[in-house]
């Protein structure tokens, strides 16, 4: 396929404009403010779709967000790849800390990305690595290089839990029915190293409401006799954790996955700096539960950390008062084996024990997921390892990652089939932060790779 190549270079800025396009819709799911733009972006993905090759498209309805589906299918003989991405995106909050508007894309070169890279919200999470796939196909219909049947499922809910892609899966099976599911949501070591996803961490959201006297108290005429809800709540954020930073919540552990020690050597060997590590992010030192690295830290093990917290006056200036109610929005990253209902009835059962009876204690719960782990000894992931090798000419490591794609292993449940992670974003690129980006090389390399797992996994299947 030297052709796909040339293919890039011939349609390189049209590649870039398209995504660009894209990237100007703030389809921000998690907003309701925004939820024009977020349907205006469903359609731009169906039209692409259409353009690229598609025999089908559909835009399907459900309880929220439409999810588009679209296919093409040569010879039901041929296996069939089914690529899964999301077209909604995080809020870009807070905005001062960008160095450009989040929905205005700026191209700009960085020590990483000496080609450029694309500056906005979803330049890689994941409107750019799903965007890279539509690419791809459209090479491979153009050229008559489609080795097999494809199908795509786009939704707009994967920043907020994925709630109706779990009313959507189980309802069109059949539709669904695919070989391998193809998924473009994760980073790679580095653009000289590639690395493929083997392993992904559940997830468990949830809120938290302290609530203390009915109203907003003056703290001088209270304070001190009556139960501040801030104070109360930060306590019981602190009490979390214990003095090694393990987390404190009775039974959290039991189901942890214990890699062996042959294991952990295995995931030492990946190239890590602890000090450009440590640079990149502007800290004097790493955190965490001790007897752990860093590398071990951030992907085998499970993590509760504080999202947002709130409560009583914030404005400029003083006003001296007892708030009424504290919030708290909490996640726990969760490993293979964690069931991610069971640690939030946990989390809900031990935070109402540890509240104090001046206080009353409202725990929601929002989305969730369980762990994954994909095998390396199954044809998809021969065929992702070729195409690396292809592309990049380098075999790519395998790597665990300390990210969450829930709907990974409902994919598995209802559709029977394995999921293979090829991403190739960097840790660097601010996803879910201010300035995130996707560097241009990486954005076309993607592009280049990825008709090469459609070819070899034809050829193995």
């Amino acid at each position: 396929m030297e052709s796909i190549n040339n293919y890039i270079k011939q349609h390189k800025q049209r590649f870039l404009d398209e995504l660009i396009a894209l990237l100007k819709i703030p389809s921000v799911s998690a907003d309701t403010a925004f939820k024009k733009e977020v349907l205006l972006t469903a359609d731009f993905v169906m039209e692409q779709l259409k353009k690229a090759g598609c025999d089908t498209v559909e835009l399907c309805e459900t309880p929220g967000y439409p999810i588009i589906y679209g296919e093409k299918i040569i010879d039901k003989n041929l296996p069939t790849v089914l690529v899964y991405g999301h077209y909604d995106v995080q809020p870009p909050d807070p905005i001062e800390l960008w160095d450009s508007p989040p929905f205005e894309p700026v191209i700009k070169k960085t020590e990483l990305h000496p080609e450029g890279a694309i500056f906005a919200r979803g330049a890689c999470d994941d409107k750019g690595q799903m965007y890279m796939h539509i690419k791809a196909f459209e090479y491979m219909t153009s050229s008559s290089n489609l080795p097999c049947n494809v199908k795509f499922m786009i939704e707009g809910e994967e920043e907020v839990g994925s709630e109706s892609l779990s009313w959507f899966v189980p309802r069109n099976i059949e539709k669904l029915k695919n070989d391998v599911i193809l998924i473009s949501d994760t980073g790679m070591i580095a653009n000289d190293i590639p690395s493929i996803t083997t392993g992904l961490r559940g997830l468990s959201y949830v809120e938290a409401e302290i609530t203390g006297p009915n109203r907003d108290l003056h703290s001088g005429l209270y304070g001190g006799a009556v139960a501040n809800p801030i104070n109360i709540l930060n306590k019981m954020i602190a009490s979390l954790h214990d003095e090694n930073n393990f987390i404190t919540i009775p039974g959290f552990y039991d189901n942890v996955e214990e890699l062996s020690k042959e294991e952990r050597a295995e995931m030492a060997k990946a190239p890590f700096n602890l000090k450009e590590y440590k640079d990149a992010i502007k800290i004097d030192d790493v955190y965490g539960e001790k007897e752990y690295t860093t590398n071990e830290r951030n992907s085998i093990r499970p993590t509760l950390d504080v999202n947002g917290i709130w409560g009583g006056y914030t404005g400029e200036g003083a006003k001296t008062v007892i708030a009424s109610k504290a919030y708290a929005k909490i996640s726990m990253r969760l490993v293979p084996n964690q069931d991610w209902k069971r640690i939030t009835n946990l989390f809900v059962k031990h935070f109402e024990n540890i509240a104090p009876n001046a206080v009353a204690v409202k725990v929601t719960p929002h989305h969730g997921g369980q762990g994954y782990v994909t095998p390396i000894n199954t044809t998809a992931y021969e065929a992702a390892s070729k195409a690396y090798e292809t592309t990049f000419g380098k075999t790519p490591i395998p790597q665990r990652s300390g990210g969450s794609i829930p709907i990974v292993a409902l994919f598995e449940e209802y559709l029977k089939s394995k999921t293979i992670l090829m991403g190739f974003g960097l840790n660097s690129d601010a996803i879910h932060s201010p300035n995130e980006h996707f560097g241009i090389w990486n954005y076309l390399k993607g592009i280049e790779t990825i008709p090469y797992f459609y070819k070899y996994f034809t050829e193995l299947h």
